[in-house]
């Protein structure tokens, strides 16, 4: 299993109902998820900058290449996208983090 992290980018005064909508996430989107061999998923919030930071375990044999053309992905992207910074279809813009120290 491979570890995963990104950072992502909400607007201002967007922190409330980021959580709001993540605490509601729809269970097909978890489904979703989970099926592409995605799991131990979580995303941190830096307050004073709003940058969000996320890890995810990432199964070896994962299909997380083919979220950004299911439906309920699109569709899950649209509903974020007035509160994130997003690419062009409204997928959230990403930044890789790079792994500089673990502690097993």
């Amino acid at each position: 299993m491979e570890t995963h992290a990104f950072r992502m980018q909400l607007k201002p005064g967007m922190a409330e109902e980021y959580r709001r909508r993540h605490d509601a996430i729809w269970p097909e989107l978890a489904d979703l998820l989970r099926g592409a061999g995605i799991s131990d998923y979580s995303i941190f919030l830096d307050p004073e900058s709003n940058a969000l930071f996320a890890t995810l375990k990432l199964a070896e044999d994962n299909d997380r290449d083919s979220l950004p053309s299911h439906p309920i992905m699109r569709r899950w992207w649209d509903h974020m996208a007035d509160i994130m910074d997003v690419d062009p279809g409204n997928k959230p813009r990403e930044w890789p983090l790079i792994p500089m120290f673990h502690l097993p």
